[in-house]
């Protein structure tokens, strides 16, 4: 189940959306449109301005937060980028956000050229074009080939082991973003053709290959990893070429979510569910999320797995609940990494003047949620008002079906 509900934060306050986290005065920072002006709320001495203004609700939490909760958000820009001739790589894993224990990203830039060098991994590799085109490459177990070109907002997913490789395209290459199923992932360290070839006797290699140990002379004595090379050819003819003997991979491992229509669209935005019902292949779910200015994804958990979030665009703030009466509200931009764990409830609100676009990853092929509303619209309206004291003609009004997004 998916579903967000009406955006009743700003409008409750008498404000438009975009202004729920405003800059007050000199002195400090509210997040909730609220005056802060009593003494205890002032910040004399040392400031970090920028660092507040991006994160209004950590520094002036709103009243329902309580508690002890661990930090649920790690910024790509906090992460150290590794720079070669091809391109960039920086990742977030459970080194740098330790809650986050299944999951784990990288964010990657390609020259027009570029080559993210042939390699493998233990986990499983699902990735998001965030800009550009590359063209990626996969050999299975079957000696079978895959070879397509990608570009802006298409997917991909390698399975665990599958050797591949990526590479920029012309005319300025590409970046993506790869989410692996395992927070303790390590960009820096995965099995490389020219690193394993470099550290395997030369005459192994001949007596494997039926060739002078001259031949491999010139095998890089270090790790390619990202590099800088010609653009491939033809599409047509590399795919003939790799295919030639065993064939093609009968299932693709990429997928166009621009010919996908959304799962749900309103007024207020939509959402793209992309599991292994509609992308068999794939061990990892995805939700692509558009709130429109002041959109709320609605109260809900997911019982299924953990989420891990990713925000591509805009501005939002969520708040996780972990029980015990703890809860803690954060503030989110494009770049940012928030993580909750399984079945701990929490909200996703656009507090910006543009659309929010984000995803919601899961260690899991089945997307599952329980929303609020739906749990209340399907109590009976007397066990239901005897908890909450709302009235029975509210609960009467919450909608019997999910809403996805509703209009701010």
């Amino acid at each position: 189940m998916f579903g967000l509900g009406p955006a009743v934060v700003a409008t409750a306050a008498g404000l438009s959306a975009g202004q729920t986290i405003v800059a007050r005065d000199a002195n400090h920072i509210d997040g909730q449109g609220g005056t802060r002006n009593a003494p205890n709320e002032t910040m004399p001495g040392p400031r970090n301005r920028p660092l507040e203004q991006e994160n209004p609700d950590s520094e002036f939490p709103p009243d329902t937060d309580n508690g002890s909760v661990r930090p649920f958000k790690y910024s790509f820009s906090l992460s150290r980028k590794r720079i070669e001739s091809g391109g960039w790589t920086r990742q977030v894993t459970v080194r740098d956000l330790p809650i986050s224990k299944d999951i784990a990203g990288v964010e990657m830039r390609l020259v027009a050229g570029g080559i993210r060098e042939l390699h493998w991994h233990v986990e499983a590799e699902w990735a998001i074009m965030l800009y550009g085109t590359a063209r990626i490459t996969a050999v299975d177990q079957h000696a079978r080939s895959f070879v397509s070109d990608v570009g802006e907002g298409d997917l991909w997913l390698f399975p665990k082991g599958v050797p591949h490789s990526i590479q920029g395209l012309g005319p300025d290459g590409c970046r993506f973003l790869l989410v692996f199923d395992d927070g303790s992932f390590d960009e820096f360290h995965t099995f490389l053709i020219t690193d394993w070839l470099t550290h395997t006797p030369k005459e192994v290699l001949a007596k494997n290959f039926a060739v002078p140990a001259s031949t491999f002379n010139r095998v890089p004595k270090r790790e390619m990893f990202i590099f800088k090379a010609d653009l491939p050819g033809d599409l047509a003819m590399e795919q003939k070429q790799a295919a030639e003997g065993t064939g093609t991979i009968p299932q693709s491992y990429d997928f166009r979510t621009s010919e996908m229509k959304p799962t749900k669209v309103t007024r207020g935005g939509e959402v793209k569910i992309i599991d292994s019902k509609n992308f068999p292949v794939t061990p990892i779910t995805a939700a692509i999320v558009t709130l429109k200015p002041g959109g709320l994804r609605e109260l809900h958990w997911h019982p299924n797995a953990d989420e891990w979030q990713y925000y591509i665009k805009g501005k939002g703030r969520m708040t996780i609940f972990i029980a015990g009466s703890d809860a803690r509200t954060m503030d989110f931009q494009e770049g940012d990494v928030g993580y909750i764990l399984q079945s701990q409830p929490h909200y996703v609100e656009n507090t910006g003047d543009t659309d929010l676009v984000f995803l919601e990853m899961f260690k899991n092929p089945h997307y599952e949620d329980i929303s609020l509303a739906e749990w209340m619209a399907h109590t009976p309206r007397q066990l239901m008002d005897q908890h909450l004291k709302v009235g029975i003609d509210m609960l009467d009004a919450v909608p019997k079906q999910e809403t996805v997004i509703t209009p701010a």
